[in-house]
């Protein structure tokens, strides 16, 4: 008889973190047991998961995006088990896919302005900040690419050259030649460093995901003009803050802004099936694929598989046919004022921002003497140590998975479902406002945790 996978995981359910520590990433298996993160999971569905002893849970961190949707959505089900069914030919090679080209034609009409023509599909966001590097450098004929401080765009080499925090980047070297960093939301920065006419990209996220920073009002449509001013390509990477992801389709149109490249994964897989693309202005694409002896100058085997075109395609259709878009804009606005509403209430929370659903809580150091004082050893244990007081206690007391955006910074982030309901925003709220009061509760069992958490901080600092 067949194994059955389903019985295999009931069978071994208790032995999941083992595993992980045995035979994969042993220290993430350790932090998550650390920082009392280490459930079982047995179910999902759209922004929920459960565990085995039956606990619900919100989840704001949704896979870091994919799932858009909502977790095992029936819709995007149902494609792929059409296409599991169907015995239909995939990756035939010397073929080309009719679902790829069904995905591309609906793709299209989605972007932003006018000029973006062509798709190059490929299996994650990583492939397309490489995809984009290769269009870009064989397209200007340059080698510099310039990017922000804090960006992430992948972990692949080609994108880890172009992360804007060192940790990233620490012991990989050397880097890709020709990339170069500057500071985000600077304009007079990125007129410098294009001056010497050399770039041949500048990429950005609209919204960056590592703290949420936000572009400025003016930024990304006066880049875009610079850009096209020195010969620069502008590279949007909307691989988080794509589709639907800030209550606009793509990030850009809420600043009026038409990259020459942009760039998706995340959402457009349904959660399924890794995808990722790249659109861009026609020019640049038959600039690479100047001939049919080019034909194969770039490309990934995988990439136009049919289970990855079909959870593209049904991702579209829900998006439109849910209104999620429209919903992400307008739960997410209301999130977004019920959280701002906590400012001058609790002295640590010092800024709430984002867009749609893509959120930040900033904390910052308070004015009150034994406030600041408990934050001064904290933060001397380990910079963005408090943020953990906040995420861990959303965890374990009210049932919210979120996360911590980015090193060393004092930013929780939250980054739901586009599904998640006006219940879920009072939980949220609610959740929120007890976690951080009792921050300012000193001393108190918060507190006895951010002790534990130095400790664990100091110790590994002592070891590393």
């Amino acid at each position: 008889m067949p194994e059955s996978l389903l019985e295999l995981l009931r069978e071994r359910r208790d032995e999941s973190f083992a595993l992980h520590e045995r035979y994969l990433n042993t220290q993430h298996a350790r932090v998550l047991r650390t920082i009392g993160f280490d459930r079982r999971y047995v179910r999902a569905e759209g922004p929920y998961l459960w565990d085995d002893a039956g606990q619900q849970y919100l989840d704001l961190l949704s896979g870091y995006g994919v799932f858009a949707v909502g977790r095992n959505h029936p819709a995007i089900v149902a494609a792929l088990r059409e296409v599991l069914e169907g015995e239909l030919p995939s990756l035939v090679q010397m073929d080309v896919s009719l679902l790829a080209g069904i995905l591309a034609e609906r793709l299209v009409p989605t972007f932003p302005g006018e000029r973006l023509e062509k798709v190059f599909f490929c299996n994650s966001g990583a492939e397309a900040v490489e995809a984009a590097i290769k269009f870009s450098r064989y397209a200007t004929r340059r080698e510099g690419i310039v990017y922000c401080e804090h960006a992430f765009h992948g972990l692949t080499m080609g994108a880890v050259s172009l992360n804007g925090d060192d940790i990233f980047q620490e012991g990989f070297g050397p880097m890709l030649p020709g990339c170069r960093r500057i500071p985000f939301n600077d304009l007079p920065a990125l007129e410098r460093a294009l001056a010497k006419r050399d770039v041949a990209a500048f990429i950005v996220e609209p919204i960056q995901g590592h703290g949420v920073r936000v572009a400025h009002p003016e930024y990304l449509a006066e880049a875009a003009r610079l850009c096209r001013q020195h010969g620069t390509l502008f590279v949007a990477d909307e691989v988080q803050t794509g589709l639907g992801r800030t209550g606009r389709m793509w990030a850009v149109e809420h600043w009026n802004t038409e990259p020459d490249l942009i760039l998706m994964a995340k959402a457009l897989s349904g959660g399924f099936v890794p995808v990722g693309a790249v659109g861009m202005r026609k020019e640049i694409f038959d600039k690479l694929f100047s001939s049919m002896i080019r034909a194969p100058i770039h490309g990934s085997t995988f990439s136009k598989n049919n289970l990855a075109m079909a959870a593209g395609i049904a991702t579209l259709r829900v998006l439109r046919e849910e209104n999620l878009v429209e919903h992400a804009a307008k739960i997410g606005e209301g999130l977004i004022a019920d959280l701002r509403q906590l400012i001058p209430r609790h002295e640590f929370l010092s800024d709430v921002r984002g867009k749609g659903l893509m959120i930040a809580l900033e904390f910052a150091e308070p004015r009150s003497l034994s406030l600041r004082a408990a934050w001064k050893l904290l933060e001397a244990a380990q910079p963005g140590l408090f943020s953990q007081m906040i995420t861990i206690p959303l965890f374990k007391r009210h049932r919210i998975l979120s996360q911590v955006a980015g090193h060393g910074c004092n930013v929780v982030k939250f980054l739901p479902p586009l599904v998640i309901s006006e219940d879920d925003r009072r939980w949220i709220r609610g959740a929120c406002d007890e976690v951080i009061a009792d921050t300012h509760k000193v001393p108190g069992s918060i507190w006895d945790l951010g002790k534990t958490l130095a400790g664990h901080a100091l110790k590994a600092r002592s070891s590393g």
